[in-house]
């Protein structure tokens, strides 16, 4: 019988969660996951008997703390690197996540070759946020397919998040406000029309460097922009909303 010590490789970690005492195992030597995905995991929202998909979910974080936030118990999760796959899967297992959690590994282009068309009713991501990866060599490989456009680019992930979504299905993404208004006309393009936006602030006196968005599949023009959310009181201190959002 597997051990939970068994599933976890010398070069790698166990990080806590704070939420239903659930771990994951990362690699520091790969792309390790960041606060952005710790904050789509609190924007986005699921109920008991959703079908829910994470597209690009590199080490399963997005869907293990869904799992923990919300009623939903149906989670599948899309990764392209096969890596970061069996580390997601052994995290799923090692948190006994295996009945609500399916790893698959796959190509978020062909995502609805995998999965078949209005096959889910919530989609979340947390892409590559960067256009070009210009000086980036086989070193940095795992990175550069998180961080920049290398395998898939916005349009390949909101046409395929359209295509795999219901009807009035969700779909979550927290990306760089550099690219908002980019991302938004594609959206409204694709239907995946714009209902809510958060921009995320490192500091209250500083510019946003994230922007947390909810998209309704085949909805009506109507877009609430919330409250900003403020990450630092002071260097060093988070504010109450991110102790909440983390669990702490």
């Amino acid at each position: 019988m597997m051990t939970s010590s068994d599933l976890v490789r010398e070069h790698e970690r166990l990080d806590e969660l704070h939420r239903n005492g659930y771990v994951i195992i990362q690699d520091p030597a790969r792309f390790c996951f960041g606060m952005d995905a710790v904050l789509l995991s609190g924007f986005a929202q699921a109920k008991k008997g959703n079908r829910v998909l994470d597209l690009g979910t590199g080490t399963g974080i997005i869907p293990i703390l869904m799992e923990a936030k919300t009623g939903a118990e149906d989670f599948t999760a899309l990764e392209i690197q096969e890596e970061s796959a069996d580390m997601a899967r052994r995290s799923v297992r090692y948190n006994h996540l295996e009945e609500k959690i399916r790893i698959v590994t796959g190509d978020i282009r062909d995502a609805t070759k995998l999965f078949g068309a209005s096959s889910f009713d919530i989609v979340t991501t947390n892409p590559p946020y960067m256009i070009d990866a210009h000086g980036l060599g086989s070193a940095t490989e795992a990175k550069a397919i998180a961080r920049h456009e290398v395998c898939c680019t916005l349009d390949d992930v909101l046409r395929e998040s359209a295509s795999l979504l219901v009807p009035g299905g969700r779909f979550y993404m927290v990306h760089r406000p550099f690219r908002l208004a980019e991302i938004l006309s594609k959206m409204v393009a694709y239907r995946l029309e714009p209902k809510r936006m958060k921009l995320v602030y490192p500091y209250i006196d500083r510019e946003p460097n994230m922007v947390l968005l909810e998209g309704l599949k085949g909805g009506k023009s109507r877009m609430t922009v919330e409250k900003p959310l403020i990450v630092y009181k002071e260097q060093g201190v988070y504010t109450d909303e991110i102790y909440d959002i983390y669990g702490y």
